[in-house]
Protein backbone atom coordinates (compact mmCIF):
# COMPACT_ATOMS: atom_id res chain seq x y z
CA UNK A 1 0.00 0.00 0.00
CA UNK A 2 1.24 3.46 -0.85
CA UNK A 3 -0.29 6.66 0.41
CA UNK A 4 0.27 10.37 -0.06
CA UNK A 5 -1.23 13.60 1.22
CA UNK A 6 0.64 15.91 -1.18
CA UNK A 7 -2.34 17.56 -2.92
CA UNK A 8 -2.51 21.28 -3.67
CA UNK A 9 -5.53 23.14 -2.31
CA UNK A 10 -7.23 26.25 -3.64
CA UNK A 11 -6.15 29.61 -2.29
CA UNK A 12 -8.56 31.23 0.22
CA UNK A 13 -11.19 33.54 -1.19
CA UNK A 14 -10.34 37.24 -1.41
CA UNK A 15 -11.74 39.61 1.17
CA UNK A 16 -14.86 41.59 0.40
CA UNK A 17 -14.19 44.96 -1.19
CA UNK A 18 -15.31 48.13 0.55
CA UNK A 19 -16.61 49.24 -2.87
CA UNK A 20 -19.48 46.78 -2.47
CA UNK A 21 -20.79 48.96 0.35
CA UNK A 22 -21.91 51.55 -2.17
CA UNK A 23 -24.44 49.38 -4.00
CA UNK A 24 -28.15 49.33 -3.28
CA UNK A 25 -28.46 50.50 0.36
CA UNK A 26 -31.65 48.57 1.08
CA UNK A 27 -29.88 45.17 0.94
CA UNK A 28 -27.12 45.90 3.44
CA UNK A 29 -27.18 47.34 6.93
CA UNK A 30 -23.67 48.67 6.36
CA UNK A 31 -24.65 50.46 3.16
CA UNK A 32 -27.80 51.79 4.78
CA UNK A 33 -25.86 53.32 7.69
CA UNK A 34 -23.24 54.80 5.37
CA UNK A 35 -25.81 56.25 2.97
CA UNK A 36 -27.94 57.75 5.75
CA UNK A 37 -24.92 59.28 7.49
CA UNK A 38 -23.49 60.55 4.19
CA UNK A 39 -26.82 62.09 3.16
CA UNK A 40 -27.12 63.84 6.52
CA UNK A 41 -23.52 65.10 6.30
CA UNK A 42 -24.04 66.45 2.76
CA UNK A 43 -27.31 68.19 3.68
CA UNK A 44 -25.85 69.67 6.87
CA UNK A 45 -22.70 70.93 5.14
CA UNK A 46 -24.57 72.41 2.16
CA UNK A 47 -27.00 74.25 4.45
CA UNK A 48 -24.08 75.43 6.60
CA UNK A 49 -22.21 76.72 3.54
CA UNK A 50 -25.25 78.55 2.19
CA UNK A 51 -26.10 80.10 5.57
CA UNK A 52 -22.53 81.24 6.26
CA UNK A 53 -22.14 82.72 2.78
CA UNK A 54 -25.48 84.50 3.05
CA UNK A 55 -24.65 85.90 6.50
CA UNK A 56 -21.26 87.12 5.30
CA UNK A 57 -22.84 88.85 2.30
CA UNK A 58 -25.55 90.44 4.42
CA UNK A 59 -22.89 91.69 6.83
CA UNK A 60 -20.99 93.35 3.97
CA UNK A 61 -24.16 94.91 2.54
CA UNK A 62 -25.12 96.13 6.01
CA UNK A 63 -21.80 97.95 6.26
CA UNK A 64 -22.43 99.53 2.86
CA UNK A 65 -25.91 100.52 4.03
CA UNK A 66 -24.48 102.25 7.08
CA UNK A 67 -22.01 104.13 4.86
CA UNK A 68 -24.84 105.19 2.53
CA UNK A 69 -26.98 106.36 5.46
CA UNK A 70 -24.10 108.47 6.72
CA UNK A 71 -23.65 109.97 3.23
CA UNK A 72 -27.37 110.82 2.99
CA UNK A 73 -27.20 112.48 6.41
CA UNK A 74 -24.25 114.57 5.26
CA UNK A 75 -26.11 115.62 2.10
CA UNK A 76 -29.24 116.50 4.13
CA UNK A 77 -27.17 118.63 6.51
CA UNK A 78 -25.40 120.33 3.60
CA UNK A 79 -28.67 121.06 1.72
CA UNK A 80 -30.99 124.04 2.11
CA UNK A 81 -33.81 125.70 0.17
CA UNK A 82 -33.22 128.91 -1.68
CA UNK A 83 -36.51 130.13 -3.07
CA UNK A 84 -37.91 126.91 -4.52
CA UNK A 85 -34.50 125.50 -5.37
CA UNK A 86 -32.47 123.05 -3.36
CA UNK A 87 -28.89 124.12 -2.87
CA UNK A 88 -26.20 121.80 -1.51
CA UNK A 89 -22.92 123.15 -0.22
CA UNK A 90 -19.66 121.38 -1.00
CA UNK A 91 -19.20 118.07 0.87
CA UNK A 92 -15.63 117.37 1.89
CA UNK A 93 -15.45 113.75 0.67
CA UNK A 94 -12.58 112.89 -1.71
CA UNK A 95 -14.46 110.02 -3.41
CA UNK A 96 -17.54 112.18 -3.96
CA UNK A 97 -15.39 114.83 -5.62
CA UNK A 98 -13.40 112.46 -7.87
CA UNK A 99 -15.21 111.62 -11.16
CA UNK A 100 -16.44 108.02 -11.48
CA UNK A 101 -14.85 107.09 -8.16
CA UNK A 102 -17.56 104.62 -7.22
CA UNK A 103 -19.17 106.75 -4.52
CA UNK A 104 -22.05 109.02 -5.57
CA UNK A 105 -24.88 111.11 -4.19
CA UNK A 106 -27.75 113.10 -5.69
CA UNK A 107 -30.81 115.16 -4.71
CA UNK A 108 -34.03 114.72 -6.70
CA UNK A 109 -37.71 115.58 -6.58
CA UNK A 110 -40.76 113.60 -7.74
CA UNK A 111 -42.48 114.67 -10.94
CA UNK A 112 -46.12 114.58 -11.93
CA UNK A 113 -45.60 111.46 -14.08
CA UNK A 114 -44.28 109.47 -11.11
CA UNK A 115 -40.59 109.78 -11.84
CA UNK A 116 -37.65 111.52 -10.19
CA UNK A 117 -35.94 114.60 -11.57
CA UNK A 118 -32.36 115.18 -10.49
CA UNK A 119 -31.75 118.55 -8.84
CA UNK A 120 -28.18 118.23 -7.58
CA UNK A 121 -25.47 115.64 -8.32
CA UNK A 122 -22.07 114.83 -6.84
CA UNK A 123 -19.02 115.61 -8.95
CA UNK A 124 -18.21 111.89 -9.01
CA UNK A 125 -21.26 111.22 -11.23
CA UNK A 126 -19.66 113.33 -13.98
CA UNK A 127 -23.05 114.54 -15.22
CA UNK A 128 -24.72 111.11 -15.18
CA UNK A 129 -27.80 110.16 -13.17
CA UNK A 130 -28.28 107.42 -10.66
CA UNK A 131 -30.56 104.73 -12.08
CA UNK A 132 -34.00 104.87 -10.52
CA UNK A 133 -36.33 101.83 -10.66
CA UNK A 134 -39.87 102.55 -11.85
CA UNK A 135 -41.39 101.47 -8.55
CA UNK A 136 -39.01 103.52 -6.37
CA UNK A 137 -41.08 106.80 -6.12
CA UNK A 138 -44.24 105.01 -4.90
CA UNK A 139 -42.22 103.01 -2.42
CA UNK A 140 -40.53 106.16 -1.09
CA UNK A 141 -43.89 107.87 -0.72
CA UNK A 142 -45.28 104.86 1.15
CA UNK A 143 -42.23 104.73 3.46
CA UNK A 144 -41.82 108.51 3.85
CA UNK A 145 -38.75 109.38 5.89
CA UNK A 146 -37.36 105.84 5.80
CA UNK A 147 -34.37 104.63 3.81
CA UNK A 148 -34.85 102.14 0.96
CA UNK A 149 -31.89 100.30 -0.57
CA UNK A 150 -31.63 98.55 -3.92
CA UNK A 151 -29.03 97.35 -6.43
CA UNK A 152 -28.32 99.14 -9.69
CA UNK A 153 -25.58 99.75 -12.24
CA UNK A 154 -23.25 102.76 -11.96
CA UNK A 155 -22.02 105.20 -14.61
CA UNK A 156 -19.20 102.81 -15.53
CA UNK A 157 -21.48 99.76 -15.40
CA UNK A 158 -20.12 98.80 -12.00
CA UNK A 159 -22.55 97.19 -9.50
CA UNK A 160 -23.89 99.77 -7.04
CA UNK A 161 -25.65 99.59 -3.74
CA UNK A 162 -28.04 102.58 -3.67
CA UNK A 163 -29.94 104.08 -0.74
CA UNK A 164 -32.78 106.62 -1.09
CA UNK A 165 -34.94 108.48 1.39
CA UNK A 166 -37.79 110.93 0.81
CA UNK A 167 -37.90 113.92 3.20
CA UNK A 168 -39.73 117.21 3.54
CA UNK A 169 -37.52 120.30 3.69
CA UNK A 170 -38.72 123.55 5.34
CA UNK A 171 -39.79 126.21 2.87
CA UNK A 172 -40.46 123.78 0.07
CA UNK A 173 -43.79 122.42 -1.17
CA UNK A 174 -42.60 119.24 -2.89
CA UNK A 175 -40.71 116.58 -0.95
CA UNK A 176 -37.06 115.93 -1.72
CA UNK A 177 -35.42 112.58 -2.37
CA UNK A 178 -31.86 112.18 -1.13
CA UNK A 179 -29.89 109.38 -2.82
CA UNK A 180 -26.45 107.86 -2.29
CA UNK A 181 -24.70 105.01 -4.12
CA UNK A 182 -21.48 103.10 -3.61
CA UNK A 183 -19.66 100.44 -5.60
CA UNK A 184 -20.40 97.00 -4.08
CA UNK A 185 -17.72 95.13 -6.09
CA UNK A 186 -15.50 94.76 -3.02
CA UNK A 187 -18.33 93.16 -1.06
CA UNK A 188 -19.10 90.73 -3.88
CA UNK A 189 -15.43 89.84 -4.30
CA UNK A 190 -15.05 89.28 -0.56
CA UNK A 191 -18.22 87.18 -0.58
CA UNK A 192 -16.94 85.01 -3.42
CA UNK A 193 -13.59 84.57 -1.71
CA UNK A 194 -15.30 83.72 1.57
CA UNK A 195 -17.62 81.25 -0.21
CA UNK A 196 -14.65 79.57 -1.93
CA UNK A 197 -12.75 79.15 1.31
CA UNK A 198 -15.87 78.03 3.13
CA UNK A 199 -16.79 75.36 0.55
CA UNK A 200 -13.22 74.04 0.45
CA UNK A 201 -13.15 73.78 4.24
CA UNK A 202 -16.59 72.15 4.31
CA UNK A 203 -15.55 69.71 1.58
CA UNK A 204 -12.49 68.67 3.55
CA UNK A 205 -14.65 68.40 6.65
CA UNK A 206 -17.20 66.31 4.74
CA UNK A 207 -14.52 63.92 3.50
CA UNK A 208 -13.18 63.62 7.03
CA UNK A 209 -16.65 62.94 8.40
CA UNK A 210 -17.31 60.37 5.67
CA UNK A 211 -14.06 58.60 6.55
CA UNK A 212 -15.04 58.72 10.21
CA UNK A 213 -18.42 57.18 9.35
CA UNK A 214 -16.74 54.37 7.40
CA UNK A 215 -14.41 53.65 10.31
CA UNK A 216 -17.25 53.88 12.82
CA UNK A 217 -19.46 51.51 10.83
CA UNK A 218 -16.57 49.11 10.27
CA UNK A 219 -15.70 49.02 13.97
CA UNK A 220 -19.31 49.15 15.16
CA UNK A 221 -20.47 46.28 12.94
CA UNK A 222 -17.34 44.18 13.37
CA UNK A 223 -19.07 41.90 15.94
CA UNK A 224 -21.80 41.18 13.35
CA UNK A 225 -19.16 40.28 10.77
CA UNK A 226 -17.47 38.00 13.31
CA UNK A 227 -20.78 36.35 14.17
CA UNK A 228 -21.56 35.85 10.48
CA UNK A 229 -18.16 34.25 9.87
CA UNK A 230 -18.51 32.03 12.92
CA UNK A 231 -21.95 30.82 11.82
CA UNK A 232 -20.48 30.13 8.37
CA UNK A 233 -17.70 28.10 10.03
CA UNK A 234 -20.32 26.06 11.88
CA UNK A 235 -22.24 25.45 8.67
CA UNK A 236 -19.06 24.41 6.83
CA UNK A 237 -18.06 22.04 9.62
CA UNK A 238 -15.06 24.02 10.90
CA UNK A 239 -16.53 24.37 14.39
CA UNK A 240 -19.44 22.84 16.25
CA UNK A 241 -20.64 25.85 18.24
CA UNK A 242 -20.35 29.64 18.49
CA UNK A 243 -17.71 30.19 21.17
CA UNK A 244 -16.82 33.91 21.00
CA UNK A 245 -18.41 36.48 23.29
CA UNK A 246 -20.19 39.45 21.70
CA UNK A 247 -21.65 42.80 22.84
CA UNK A 248 -24.86 42.81 24.85
CA UNK A 249 -26.99 43.57 21.78
CA UNK A 250 -25.63 40.60 19.79
CA UNK A 251 -24.86 37.96 22.41
CA UNK A 252 -28.54 36.86 22.71
CA UNK A 253 -28.52 36.07 18.97
CA UNK A 254 -25.39 33.95 19.35
CA UNK A 255 -26.96 32.13 22.30
CA UNK A 256 -30.12 31.43 20.30
CA UNK A 257 -28.06 30.01 17.41
CA UNK A 258 -26.24 27.69 19.84
CA UNK A 259 -29.56 26.58 21.29
CA UNK A 260 -30.85 25.89 17.79
CA UNK A 261 -27.76 23.81 17.00
CA UNK A 262 -28.20 21.85 20.22
CA UNK A 263 -31.88 21.30 19.48
CA UNK A 264 -31.06 20.13 15.96
CA UNK A 265 -28.49 17.65 17.24
CA UNK A 266 -30.87 16.35 19.90
CA UNK A 267 -33.57 15.92 17.27
CA UNK A 268 -31.23 13.94 15.03
CA UNK A 269 -30.13 11.80 17.96
CA UNK A 270 -33.77 11.05 18.79
CA UNK A 271 -34.36 10.11 15.16
CA UNK A 272 -31.41 7.74 15.28
CA UNK A 273 -32.74 6.17 18.46
CA UNK A 274 -36.19 5.71 16.92
CA UNK A 275 -34.67 4.24 13.77
CA UNK A 276 -32.57 1.82 15.83
CA UNK A 277 -35.57 0.81 17.90
CA UNK A 278 -37.60 0.27 14.75
CA UNK A 279 -34.81 -1.81 13.22
CA UNK A 280 -34.63 -3.99 16.31
CA UNK A 281 -38.42 -4.32 16.50
CA UNK A 282 -38.68 -5.43 12.87
CA UNK A 283 -35.59 -7.57 12.57
CA UNK A 284 -36.37 -9.74 15.58
CA UNK A 285 -39.76 -11.02 14.28
CA UNK A 286 -38.25 -11.49 10.82
CA UNK A 287 -35.41 -13.53 12.27
CA UNK A 288 -37.91 -15.65 14.18
CA UNK A 289 -39.95 -16.22 11.01
CA UNK A 290 -36.84 -17.20 9.05
CA UNK A 291 -35.73 -19.58 11.79
CA UNK A 292 -39.13 -21.23 12.00
CA UNK A 293 -39.48 -21.45 8.22
CA UNK A 294 -36.05 -23.03 7.98
CA UNK A 295 -37.12 -26.03 10.04
CA UNK A 296 -39.93 -27.02 7.69
CA UNK A 297 -39.81 -28.01 4.04
CA UNK A 298 -42.50 -27.13 1.55
CA UNK A 299 -43.88 -24.44 -0.71
CA UNK A 300 -45.22 -22.29 2.13
CA UNK A 301 -41.97 -22.21 4.14
CA UNK A 302 -40.03 -21.43 0.95
CA UNK A 303 -42.36 -18.53 0.19
CA UNK A 304 -42.08 -17.30 3.80
CA UNK A 305 -38.28 -17.42 3.60
CA UNK A 306 -38.20 -15.57 0.28
CA UNK A 307 -40.62 -12.88 1.42
CA UNK A 308 -38.87 -12.53 4.76
CA UNK A 309 -35.54 -12.05 2.99
CA UNK A 310 -37.12 -9.38 0.80
CA UNK A 311 -38.67 -7.67 3.85
CA UNK A 312 -35.36 -7.77 5.70
CA UNK A 313 -33.53 -6.27 2.73
CA UNK A 314 -36.17 -3.56 2.43
CA UNK A 315 -35.93 -2.77 6.14
CA UNK A 316 -32.13 -2.55 5.91
CA UNK A 317 -32.40 -0.36 2.83
CA UNK A 318 -34.86 2.18 4.26
CA UNK A 319 -33.28 2.25 7.71
CA UNK A 320 -29.88 2.90 6.16
CA UNK A 321 -31.29 5.78 4.12
CA UNK A 322 -33.04 7.23 7.17
CA UNK A 323 -29.86 7.09 9.25
CA UNK A 324 -27.79 8.64 6.46
CA UNK A 325 -30.32 11.42 5.86
CA UNK A 326 -30.45 12.21 9.57
CA UNK A 327 -26.66 12.33 9.82
CA UNK A 328 -26.40 14.49 6.69
CA UNK A 329 -28.58 17.13 8.37
CA UNK A 330 -26.14 17.53 11.23
CA UNK A 331 -24.21 20.80 11.27
CA UNK A 332 -20.57 20.87 12.30
CA UNK A 333 -19.69 17.18 11.64
CA UNK A 334 -16.33 16.62 9.94
CA UNK A 335 -14.17 13.55 9.31
CA UNK A 336 -10.53 13.65 8.09
CA UNK A 337 -10.53 11.61 4.91
CA UNK A 338 -6.86 10.62 4.76
CA UNK A 339 -7.08 8.57 7.95
CA UNK A 340 -10.19 6.70 6.81
CA UNK A 341 -8.68 5.86 3.39
CA UNK A 342 -5.51 4.60 5.05
CA UNK A 343 -7.56 2.48 7.45
CA UNK A 344 -9.65 0.96 4.65
CA UNK A 345 -6.59 0.36 2.46
CA UNK A 346 -4.69 -1.49 5.19
CA UNK A 347 -7.67 -3.68 6.04
CA UNK A 348 -8.60 -4.56 2.45
CA UNK A 349 -5.00 -5.30 1.40
CA UNK A 350 -5.00 -7.92 4.12
CA UNK A 351 -8.38 -9.28 2.99
CA UNK A 352 -7.17 -9.62 -0.63
CA UNK A 353 -3.63 -10.62 0.26
CA UNK A 354 -3.98 -13.83 -1.75
CA UNK A 355 -4.47 -11.74 -4.95
CA UNK A 356 -1.56 -9.45 -4.09
CA UNK A 357 -3.68 -6.33 -4.48
CA UNK A 358 -1.83 -3.03 -4.04
CA UNK A 359 -3.88 0.02 -3.08
CA UNK A 360 -2.30 3.36 -3.98
CA UNK A 361 -4.07 6.32 -2.38
CA UNK A 362 -3.60 10.06 -2.22
CA UNK A 363 -5.43 12.67 -0.13
CA UNK A 364 -4.47 15.99 1.47
CA UNK A 365 -4.12 16.10 5.24
CA UNK A 366 -6.46 19.08 5.54
CA UNK A 367 -9.29 17.58 3.47
CA UNK A 368 -12.26 16.66 5.67
CA UNK A 369 -15.55 15.02 4.78
CA UNK A 370 -18.55 17.05 6.04
CA UNK A 371 -20.36 14.13 7.61
CA UNK A 372 -19.97 11.21 9.99
CA UNK A 373 -17.02 8.83 10.00
CA UNK A 374 -19.30 5.78 9.87
CA UNK A 375 -20.85 6.90 6.58
CA UNK A 376 -17.47 7.70 5.03
CA UNK A 377 -16.19 4.29 6.08
CA UNK A 378 -19.17 2.60 4.46
CA UNK A 379 -18.72 4.57 1.22
CA UNK A 380 -14.98 3.97 0.98
CA UNK A 381 -15.22 0.40 2.19
CA UNK A 382 -17.73 -0.61 -0.47
CA UNK A 383 -15.96 1.25 -3.30
CA UNK A 384 -12.46 -0.02 -2.49
CA UNK A 385 -13.69 -3.56 -1.79
CA UNK A 386 -15.52 -3.65 -5.12
CA UNK A 387 -12.38 -2.37 -6.90
CA UNK A 388 -10.19 -4.96 -5.16
CA UNK A 389 -12.65 -7.74 -6.05
CA UNK A 390 -12.54 -6.96 -9.79
CA UNK A 391 -8.97 -5.69 -10.10
CA UNK A 392 -6.07 -7.69 -11.49
CA UNK A 393 -3.67 -6.29 -8.95
CA UNK A 394 -3.74 -2.48 -8.71
CA UNK A 395 -6.31 -0.13 -7.14
CA UNK A 396 -5.96 3.64 -6.97
CA UNK A 397 -7.87 5.99 -4.62
CA UNK A 398 -7.60 9.79 -4.97
CA UNK A 399 -9.44 12.41 -2.90
CA UNK A 400 -9.20 16.06 -3.93
CA UNK A 401 -11.08 19.28 -3.17
CA UNK A 402 -13.23 20.28 -6.13
CA UNK A 403 -14.57 23.66 -5.02
CA UNK A 404 -15.82 25.57 -1.99
CA UNK A 405 -17.41 22.99 0.31
CA UNK A 406 -17.00 20.15 -2.23
CA UNK A 407 -14.65 17.21 -2.70
CA UNK A 408 -14.23 14.43 -5.26
CA UNK A 409 -13.40 10.84 -4.38
CA UNK A 410 -12.13 8.66 -7.25
CA UNK A 411 -11.65 4.89 -6.98
CA UNK A 412 -10.37 2.95 -10.04
CA UNK A 413 -8.85 -0.44 -10.78
CA UNK A 414 -7.03 -2.33 -13.53
CA UNK A 415 -9.71 -4.99 -13.91
CA UNK A 416 -11.92 -5.81 -16.89
CA UNK A 417 -14.06 -2.71 -16.46
CA UNK A 418 -17.75 -2.35 -17.17
CA UNK A 419 -19.51 -1.62 -20.47
CA UNK A 420 -21.27 1.75 -20.60
CA UNK A 421 -24.70 0.21 -21.20
CA UNK A 422 -24.44 -1.80 -17.97
CA UNK A 423 -23.30 0.98 -15.61
CA UNK A 424 -26.76 2.15 -14.64
CA UNK A 425 -27.80 -1.45 -13.95
CA UNK A 426 -25.14 -2.05 -11.26
CA UNK A 427 -26.47 0.87 -9.19
CA UNK A 428 -29.78 -0.89 -8.72
CA UNK A 429 -30.31 -2.70 -5.42
CA UNK A 430 -29.18 -6.32 -5.52
CA UNK A 431 -28.04 -6.15 -9.12
CA UNK A 432 -25.19 -8.59 -9.94
CA UNK A 433 -23.91 -8.79 -13.48
CA UNK A 434 -21.71 -11.76 -12.59
CA UNK A 435 -23.48 -14.31 -10.41
CA UNK A 436 -20.24 -16.24 -9.92
CA UNK A 437 -18.62 -13.38 -8.03
CA UNK A 438 -19.11 -13.30 -4.26
CA UNK A 439 -21.35 -10.68 -2.71
CA UNK A 440 -24.95 -9.58 -2.49
CA UNK A 441 -24.92 -6.96 -5.20
CA UNK A 442 -25.75 -4.19 -2.69
CA UNK A 443 -22.33 -2.48 -2.53
CA UNK A 444 -22.67 0.20 -5.19
CA UNK A 445 -26.37 0.75 -4.47
CA UNK A 446 -25.55 1.37 -0.79
CA UNK A 447 -22.85 3.84 -1.82
CA UNK A 448 -25.25 5.55 -4.22
CA UNK A 449 -27.88 5.90 -1.49
CA UNK A 450 -25.39 7.35 1.01
CA UNK A 451 -23.94 9.76 -1.55
CA UNK A 452 -27.42 10.96 -2.51
CA UNK A 453 -28.31 11.37 1.18
CA UNK A 454 -25.43 13.88 1.39
CA UNK A 455 -26.71 15.62 -1.76
CA UNK A 456 -23.78 14.24 -3.76
CA UNK A 457 -23.53 12.26 -6.97
CA UNK A 458 -22.04 8.91 -7.95
CA UNK A 459 -20.70 8.48 -11.50
CA UNK A 460 -19.23 5.44 -13.26
CA UNK A 461 -16.68 5.79 -16.08
CA UNK A 462 -13.78 4.02 -17.74
CA UNK A 463 -10.41 4.14 -16.01
CA UNK A 464 -7.09 4.88 -17.66
CA UNK A 465 -5.85 1.80 -15.79
CA UNK A 466 -8.22 -0.33 -17.88
CA UNK A 467 -10.94 -1.05 -15.33
CA UNK A 468 -13.83 0.84 -13.78
CA UNK A 469 -13.58 4.41 -12.50
CA UNK A 470 -16.04 5.37 -9.76
CA UNK A 471 -16.38 9.12 -8.99
CA UNK A 472 -18.18 10.20 -5.82
CA UNK A 473 -18.89 13.91 -5.32
CA UNK A 474 -19.31 14.64 -1.61
CA UNK A 475 -19.53 17.69 0.69
CA UNK A 476 -16.26 18.84 2.23
CA UNK A 477 -15.68 20.73 5.44
CA UNK A 478 -13.89 23.96 4.54
CA UNK A 479 -10.58 24.70 6.19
Amino acid sequence: MTGSTDVETDAPAARESWGRWFGRPGRSLTRRLIWLASAWIVIALVVTGLVLTSLFQESGLRRLGNTLSDTIDEVVVASNVSGDTVVTSEIKDARSLRPLSGKYWAVAEPTADGRLRMLVRSDSLAGADLIVPVDLPPRLSAAFGQTITYDAAGPRGEPLRVAASMKQMPGRTLPVVFMAGIDRSDVENDTRQFATVTWVVLLIMGLGLAAAVLIQVQIGLRPLYSLRNEIADVRKGKTARIVNRYPLEIQPLADQVNRLLTHNQETVERQRTHVGNLAHALKTPLSVMLAEAGTVEGALPDMVRRQSDIMKAQVDHHLRRARAAARAQLIGERTPIAGVIDEMAVMLEQVFESKGVEIDWRAPDDLDFRGERQDLQEILGNLIENACKWSTRRVRVVATPSGPGQMTLVVEDDGPGLPEDQRDEVLKRGSRLDETAPGSGLGLSIVDELVRAYEGRLTLASSAMGGLRVIAELPAAET
